[in-house]
């Protein structure tokens, strides 16, 4: 099953990290394009090796990271250790503070058949081969990628809860949520987490063409080295690890936003709602997410004018034809783009992932105003998924809709990069 080891982290100097908060990043996919702009006016910003720019970007990150070596804008540490990472987060409309912990360890990377690494998205291939570019150019991991472990006895949290008294990072990222860091050097502890995670799977909750990326490059670097051994640094991959067991794990909803599509007529849209849904008019259009909580298959439908809640009727599940196993049929995110995206809509189900009439949304308010607005013709608005249905459809091998699962908070990139070149080991 899974191996983790401990890493040397590469790390801002001193003086730098005094100023974390200026140096730290989102995912890559997570940023705004002002957002962004602005993240590359500051020359020692993680983003110009997470999102370098320029006519060639993995070439331009390169050098930037052979110049920021040189000149101590990074230092590596000195001793291998395992990175505690919590993260203290409040949700919207909820004053109640949450902490998700964590930690940041070196993976290794194992294929897919290997039945260790379980993932619930496919992934983009022209995505992953520029991520390969990238990784190949600076061997620097820049951003790790997040998964689950499942362990009921919490054995590792009272190590991290001890440990991160004397966090060596502290800071509030851009989607405010208080990151802390600090870091296990001793090889005994280090030991009881490695033990821990031998008879463990890891689920991919975000990140899966970070990894698909690391598992390329490892072919690669397979076929290149004839002298291979298994015990070479790109043979892991850096990860932070979190419990599924625990209190504080929370995936939001991504809502679904409707443009584009031609004859677009409300009445006509929710005759077609009579078929195989129960359907309620909402007297508030704010009222819609909260009404939908308490029963599976239930959605916020909204309009410029009207909001309905909708229940598919129990009976109607049968007729689904789209050819998937029995558990992900049953995904509500499955019943929504079926019976409402492709039937009702009119938009097939094999062209969905790609349709510029789908825009996804995790704002709720967001939704309303873009339809009030007029920037979307209508709005989907669906419930949360709970991290065992996550466990579930990863173990059977199968994998869910398009943009079914937000992890929240996203990790940020800046903390910690983990190298694998060779030539440095």
């Amino acid at each position: 099953m899974a191996e983790i080891k401990p890493f040397k982290a590469w790390r801002y100097n001193r003086q730098l990290a005094e100023n974390i908060d200026d140096l730290i990043s989102p995912p890559f996919d997570e940023m705004s394009e002002k957002y962004r702009l602005g993240l590359y006016k500051n020359p020692y910003s993680s983003i110009h090796l997470s999102v370098p720019i320029g006519d060639n970007p993995p070439d331009s990150a390169a050098e930037i990271l052979k110049t920021w070596k040189e000149k101590g804008v990074l230092v590596k540490d000195p001793i291998p250790g395992i990175y505690v990472y919590y993260q203290y987060f409040t949700l919207p409309g909820n004053t109640q503070e949450y902490c998700r912990k964590g930690f940041i360890c070196n993976l290794r990377v194992y294929d897919w058949d290997e039945n260790v690494i379980l993932r619930h998205e496919n992934t983009n291939p022209e995505s992953v081969d520029r991520r390969v570019k990238l990784l190949a150019a600076i061997k620097l991991h820049v951003s790790p990628t997040h998964g689950l472990y499942t362990d009921k006895s919490f054995e590792l949290e009272k190590y991290m809860d001890q440990n991160i008294r004397k966090p060596i990072y502290e800071s509030k990222d851009y989607q405010g949520v208080r990151d802390v860091l600090s870091v296990i050097t001793d090889q005994n502890v280090i030991n009881r987490f490695v033990h821990k995670l031998k008879g463990k799977q890891i689920i991919l909750a975000d990140g899966h063409h970070r990894y698909e990326c690391s598992l390329a490059y490892l072919k690669k670097q397979i076929a290149n080295n004839p002298f291979h051994t298994g015990n070479e640094d790109y043979n892991y991959h850096l990860i932070y690890l979190s419990n599924t067991e625990a209190d504080d794990i929370r995936i939001l909803p991504t809502h679904r936003l409707i443009k584009g599509l031609d004859n677009f007529d409300e009445a006509s849209i929710m005759k077609k709602f009579e078929k195989n849904f129960f359907v309620n008019l909402l007297a508030d259009k704010s009222d819609a997410d909260r009404s939908i909580l308490s029963e599976k298959w239930t959605f916020g439908v909204l309009f410029k004018g009207n909001a309905y809640r909708v229940r598919l009727k129990p009976e109607a599940f049968s007729s689904m034809k789209w050819n998937f196993p029995e558990d992900v049929k049953k995904l509500d995110l499955t019943v929504m783009h079926y019976f409402i995206i492709e039937d009702i809509l009119g938009i097939p189900g094999n062209i969905q992932p790609s349709s510029e009439c789908i825009e996804y949304n995790r704002s709720f308010p967001e939704c309303v105003t873009k339809v009030i607005n007029g920037e979307a013709q209508m709005a989907l608005i669906t419930r949360y998924i709970a991290i065992d249905d996550v466990k579930r459809i990863c173990c059977s091998g199968c994998t869910m809709p398009q943009k079914s699962t937000y992890f929240y908070p996203k990790v940020i990139c800046g903390y910690v990069f983990g190298s694998i070149d060779e030539d440095e080991a």
